[in-house]
């Protein structure tokens, strides 16, 4: 790629220096002019300068969106491979949101070991036939009693409890697929923010370097007595521009870095980050249909609240158990000192008279009720989000494609009009410096689109859950 700026530069050199001396030498002087014709010369070698300036600031930017990702790399700059790439290896251990969404999974982990347990035997023991006083023989008159009783629980109390704790551990882990789906998606924003602010830093830094070294060349042209020194003073508050440009690159870089480091856990300040990338896109056809099969099949929150209705009927079932009452046997020993000693044996059961659960079977019927409202409050909402995501990126696309077959192609015009204007000694350095100005900000303008256009396809594949990038 860099060679083929390198023939650009070598073919405007040829078409502008040897040829276009002699166009201008025939059309504009004759003989007998001679000392116009040299101030042609002198000009033509400003336009020379600036021109090469103006092309090195333009190709540059424009062969970077070119080349490949392919050098030192510590973070994988391919949104495809980064669940493979260190930065979201870092992301799953390190993360403080997604450490404390585990905490939830613990803790109905917790809950399905409570489930399990089984009502505790009862010991009992007591004495009977004491005195009042505490006087008199108290062998004789004294009993020992010594008991066991257990609970039995009927109607399936045990298994249904297990199977509502299953469920509501089901509904924990897709609660925490859904802080993991919108919290990837997060750190993968964050990397692109960190390659934007990169690529704008880099075009900074080469335009102040190429402005540094045309200033330069000025400079000696203006020492030589061959230029004004009005031309290097305007360059020379030009450049004021560029350094500003510069500073505020560096910047939006470092806080866009500091921003991933967050994103990514631990100690931020310790961790040394490279991030490697391109923004340019490759091209993708969605359709609504296909969109929305892969959001209905994949999205986590519709997943969690599936979960939850399944969640409420086994949570119904486990209430309509609980008015069944428990069978408790028991049995024992009554010990006489001084007589014969019995056994006895005894059966409880409680008479489900006033209290058979009532309010809790009604609350899980309205959990049930709620949790289908909520399902297809979900459904909409993903439809909405696939719709919504969907024609934002068919905008971004086109504005890419409006930057790429349109935009850029103007401004390069612009800027071959102003060098044949400036060699024809028909326009001025302010006139350059504007052209310079406007591609610019056109370019700017280009890398922030591939960022939207990143941007939204991140949209989509939130709305769908699914990575759609190659």
């Amino acid at each position: 790629m860099y060679q083929r700026a390198n023939d650009y530069l070598g073919n405007y050199m040829r078409r502008f220096g040897v040829h276009g001396d002699s166009v201008v030498c025939e059309g504009r002087c004759g003989q007998g002019r001679l000392p116009c014709c040299c101030h042609r010369q002198k000009s033509r070698r400003v336009g020379y300068l600036t021109g090469l300036l103006l092309i090195t600031l333009t190709a540059h930017p424009i062969l970077a969106q070119e080349q490949s990702s392919g050098s030192r790399k510590s973070i994988d700059a391919d949104i495809a491979a980064m669940p493979r790439a260190d930065a979201v290896s870092i992301f799953l251990q390190q993360n403080l949101q997604l450490v404390a969404a585990r905490y939830d999974i613990d803790t109905v982990d917790a809950e399905k070991l409570t489930a399990r347990l089984r009502p505790n035997p009862q010991v009992t023991f007591g004495s009977s036939g004491l005195p009042i006083n505490f006087s008199g023989p108290f062998v004789s008159q004294q009993t020992f009693s010594y008991g066991i009783s257990q609970t039995f629980e009927l109607g399936g109390k045990r298994s249904k409890r297990i199977g509502a704790a299953n469920a509501n551990s089901d509904v924990a882990k897709a609660q925490f697929q859904m802080v993991l789906w919108q919290l990837t998606n997060d750190l993968k924003r964050k990397f692109y923010a960190v390659v934007l602010a990169q690529s704008l830093l880099n075009l900074a830094q080469e335009n102040q370097k190429t402005f540094a070294e045309t200033i330069k060349h000025t400079a000696e042209l203006v020492q030589a007595g061959e230029i004004s020194g009005l031309d290097l003073t305007r360059l020379e508050v030009e450049k004021l521009k560029f350094d500003t440009d510069v500073a505020n690159s560096e910047r939006d870089y470092e806080v866009a870095v500091r921003d991933l480091r967050v994103t990514l856990g631990g100690d931020y300040r310790a961790m040394d980050i490279d991030v490697a990338g391109t923004l340019d896109p490759q091209p993708y056809e969605f359709s609504f249909t296909e969109m929305r099969d892969k959001a209905l099949a994949a999205r986590p929150d519709l997943k969690a609240a599936q979960l939850s209705e399944r969640a409420a009927d086994a949570s119904i079932r486990l209430q309509d158990a609980q008015r069944i009452p428990d069978l408790t046997l028991g049995g024992g020993v009554d010990q006489v000192p001084a007589g014969t000693s019995t056994y006895t044996v005894g059966v409880g059961i409680t008479l489900p008279v006033s209290n058979r659960n009532q309010g809790e079977r009604a609350k899980a019927l309205i959990e049930k009720r709620k949790a289908q409202n909520q399902q297809q409050l979900v459904t909409n909402q993903v439809l909405s989000d696939v719709d919504k995501a969907l024609v934002a990126f068919e905008i971004q696309k086109r504005r890419v494609e409006l930057y790429r077959t349109g935009v850029l192609t103007k401004v390069n015009n612009i800027q071959t009009l102003t060098e044949f204007s400036l060699k024809a000694g028909e326009s001025s350095t302010l006139e350059l410096l504007d052209a310079i100005r406007t591609r610019r900000e056109t370019l700017a303008g280009f890398y922030l689109a591939l960022f939207n256009y990143q941007s939204s396809l991140l949209d989509l594949e939130l709305a769908t859950a699914t990575p759609l990038q190659k």
